[in-house]
């Protein structure tokens, strides 16, 4: 990356702010403003430090473990045909509000810098009770960005409330993105075969991590679920016919925790052992050959780290075989702690690191195996200009736009501006 200097950084921020002046993108005063405790950060992490050592990447193995094929046309058989994701979109449950007709209080989520170009919140009645997670869209899912006649960005959520059997249930968002009109979102359930397929369960995780790939979409696992990946066919999306608060069958049909889809998982992915690191966030990286999933560890907030960070190729043929190789491509360790969200693109990782404190903001990082970057902002030039929620990062390469999700807010910015408000 070519050096850029801080007053060239600061002109293309005015500019990208100025833009958005006259929409309901500009932030408020109170969004941008930082405080003298938020002026300082963590120490520079450094370079990457590669990891070659088989002790290192042994763990790191994956071990596929498909679904019987007669067991998710048992499900079929009894749920009723499947339907695909054009048929999910156009029966929305909602419509997102562009960051103009979102409170302030949402708004706050927002990055201080880079500016967003895109932003929009999602309905406090949708979402009371479960908690934001990972992003992906159909950039990641074919190289023309589109899937079928659409743009679509797909929303991960957790319940995070509720009873002890609906707290860490997990759902997406299938999200309409097309020019020219709000957003429409359509809410499926993730869930997981049972008993032969003649039921389900659903999925306990924090969808911290999410890559849609060709018609399949790989999401992270909890702790509790044992496997690090679940895989789901997004051609075998199946209708819910009841309305209740359970998951799977139920005297009348089949309910899906109230989503009026839900899809259930074709094949899952574990690591080598309880020991093992666990994917904590995703993303596609289409710079490689082959295509590559790239992955950061899952860490708790109180671990002092270091994290690492590594990819899987994909196989030749998804179609036809496993969608992932099982031994990892590449790995490396960086000094930063609670990271949140990752990208690779080219010889770069951007990786972003969660605020210590709930009022505090988060950074944005860029690394490779010579340093480190961050994204500074005001007057001070402090670090922490990313929103501190947030928690995936997903490169929509036809757009050259990074999508985020923090709080109900979901948002874009060009990549290109984050490389603007980097510094050497």
């Amino acid at each position: 990356m070519k050096h850029r200097g801080r007053h060239r950084r600061r002109r293309r921020g005015r500019a990208l702010r100025a833009t958005l002046a006259g929409t309901a993108l500009a932030l408020t005063a109170t969004a941008t403003m930082i405080s003298t405790s938020q002026a300082t950060d963590a120490d520079d992490p450094g370079a990457l430090k590669p990891l070659t050592a088989a002790a290192d990447t042994a763990p790191l193995r994956l071990t596929e473990h498909a679904v019987p094929g007669a067991e998710l046309n048992r499900l079929t058989a009894s749920m009723g045909p499947a339907v695909g994701v054009g048929a999910v979109l156009a029966d929305p449950d909602g419509t997102l509000q562009d960051a103009g007709a979102c409170t302030e209080d949402d708004r706050r989520a927002l990055p201080v810098e880079p500016a967003v170009t895109a932003a929009y919140c999602w309905p406090e009645r949708d979402t009371e009770g479960w908690r934001a997670g990972a992003v992906t869209t159909s950039g990641d899912a074919d190289e023309d960005g589109r899937w079928g006649a659409h743009r679509v960005v797909l929303s991960g959520w957790t319940r995070a409330t509720g009873t002890p059997a609906e707290q860490g249930l997990a759902r997406i968002a299938f999200v309409a993105a097309d020019d020219g009109r709000a957003p429409r979102y359509t809410w499926a359930l993730l869930a997981v075969p049972v008993d032969g397929g003649r039921d389900l369960r659903g999925l306990g995780s924090d969808v911290s991590g999410m890559v849609w790939y060709q018609d399949k979409l790989l999401v992270t696992a909890g702790r509790g679920e044992g496997e690090a990946l679940y895989v789901y066919d997004l051609d075998r999306v199946q209708r819910a016919t009841v309305d209740a608060v359970t998951v799977g069958r139920v005297p009348g049909g089949w309910s899906a925790a109230g989503a009026r889809y839900v899809l259930p998982a074709v094949a899952s992915y574990g690591t080598a052992g309880a020991g093992a690191p666990r994917p904590g966030g995703l993303a596609l990286d289409r710079g490689t050959a082959p295509d590559s999933l790239v992955v950061h560890e899952e860490t708790a907030p109180d671990e002092e780290g270091p994290t690492r960070l590594w990819r899987y190729a994909f196989g030749p043929r998804p179609d036809r075989g496993a969608l992932l190789r099982p031994e990892p491509v590449a790995a490396y360790e960086t000094e930063l702690t609670r990271v949140r969200g990752v990208l690779a693109h080219g010889s770069d990782w951007y990786v972003s690191r969660a605020a210590g404190a709930a009022e505090e903001r988060g950074t944005l990082w860029r690394q490779d195996t010579e340093g480190a970057d961050p994204v500074r902002c005001g007057a001070d030039e402090t670090y922490r200009c990313w929103s501190g929620p947030a928690t995936s990062l997903s490169y929509w390469q036809v757009t050259g736009d990074v999508w985020s999700q923090s709080g109900r807010m979901l948002f874009a910015l060009p990549l290109a501006a984050v490389d603007e408000a980097l510094e050497r």
